[in-house]
């Protein structure tokens, strides 16, 4: 529980608000749709889609749920791909699954399900840890050499709240993409400067985080900087 209780506050810390701001900005097309957002968390991307969108939200962490936001009207599920196996065949406009897949070993059977259930000309929404950035974080703003070496070598990384961080890489979506009729549409990066600003007292200034949004979100989609992105943020249509 303290390590859960201690990731919702981080999630009120700017880089968390970066990185929550730029995921909508590249949402905003989303407007009365059928949503799904799969490992929802805290619930605080359902809550903002939800404002106006129709969405179901499936989150297996009971103790989670337990601090999830609910500021808007959403449908909360308990599970996992059990729960994503009982919809029908084509049935959201848009799937969001943040951050998830570095934690399952059965990657592929998340993407094949997702397929199914989306509808044509809907659009999944995948965002996963960019091991690249993560070691140029290590190096730059954590000064963490040791730790950065041990990443480049292929040692296990571990997130302090979800346990090994099993990387994938884009190669691997393309692959299932072809598979399973899907199109990658967009490689967007999240956070691409912030983590590399070692002054951490300026990221708590208002008028410099939205300075430094507004300069994330002007480079996001140029490929040479997310490359180096902390995250990436894959739209895909089927």
């Amino acid at each position: 529980m303290d390590n859960i209780q201690k990731y919702f506050e981080n999630t009120q810390k700017p880089w968390s608000k970066l990185f929550y701001q730029m995921i909508w900005n590249h949402l905003k097309f989303v407007q009365s749709k059928n949503v799904l957002d799969f490992g929802s968390g805290f619930g605080i991307t359902a809550n903002s889609l939800a404002r106006h969108n129709h969405v179901i939200a499936i989150e297996p962490n009971e103790v989670m749920l337990r601090l999830r936001v609910r500021e808007n009207e959403y449908e909360q599920l308990i599970g996992g791909l059990e729960l994503l196996e009982q919809f029908p065949d084509n049935h959201f406009d848009l799937i969001a699954c943040h951050n998830v897949l570095e934690y399952v070993d059965n990657k592929e059977d998340y993407i094949k399900e997702f397929s199914r259930v989306l509808k044509k000309n809907g659009v999944l929404s995948l965002v996963k840890h960019n091991h690249l950035g993560r070691i140029m974080q290590r190096v730059v703003f954590e000064n963490n050499i040791e730790l950065a070496i041990k990443e480049v070598d292929g040692q296990q990384t571990l997130s302090e709240s979800f346990g090994e961080i099993k990387y994938y890489e884009e190669e691997q979506i393309k692959k299932w993409a072809d598979q399973y009729l899907l199109k990658i549409d967009q490689l967007l990066g999240i956070r691409t400067f912030f983590g590399l600003v070692q002054d951490n007292q300026i990221k708590f200034n208002e008028t410099w985080q939205e300075k430094m949004l507004e300069m994330e979100l002007k480079i996001s989609n140029i490929e040479s900087f997310s490359k180096i992105a902390f995250y990436h943020h894959v739209l895909l249509s089927k």
